[in-house]
C-alpha cells in the first residue's frame, strides 16, 4: 500500500475512534448525571460537576488504555522481531 494513502487511511481511523470515544463517552455521562426528565433549562451544581468528574475519569481511563495497548504493540513488535531473526538463523 502506498505510504500516503496508508497514512490518510490511519488519519481516517483515528478521527472515527475519536469520534465513537466522544459519542460513548456523552452517552455514558449524559445517562449516569442527567436525569432523564429535566426540571430546568440549565444543568444544576451537582449535574454540572457529575459530567465534569464523568468526563475526566472516562478521558484519564481513554489515554491510560492507550497507552497500554501501545506498550503491549511495541512488546509485540519486537517479540516478532526475535522471532524473525531467530528463524532467518536456523
Amino acid at each position: 500500500m502506498d505510504p500516503m494513502k496508508a497514512q490518510q487511511l490511519a488519519a481516517e481511523l483515528e478521527v472515527e475512534m475519536m469520534a465513537d470515544m466522544y459519542n460513548r463517552m456523552t452517552n455514558a455521562c449524559h445517562r449516569k448525571c442527567v436525569p432523564p426528565h429535566y426540571k430546568e433549562a440549565e444543568l444544576s451544581k451537582g449535574e454540572a460537576v457529575c459530567l465534569d468528574r464523568c468526563v475526566a475519569k472516562y478521558l484519564e481511563l481513554h489515554e491510560r488504555l492507550g497507552r497500554k495497548l501501545t506498550e503491549l504493540s511495541v512488546h509485540d513488535e519486537e517479540l516478532m522481531k526475535r522471532a524473525a531473526g531467530g528463524s532467518a538463523s536456523g
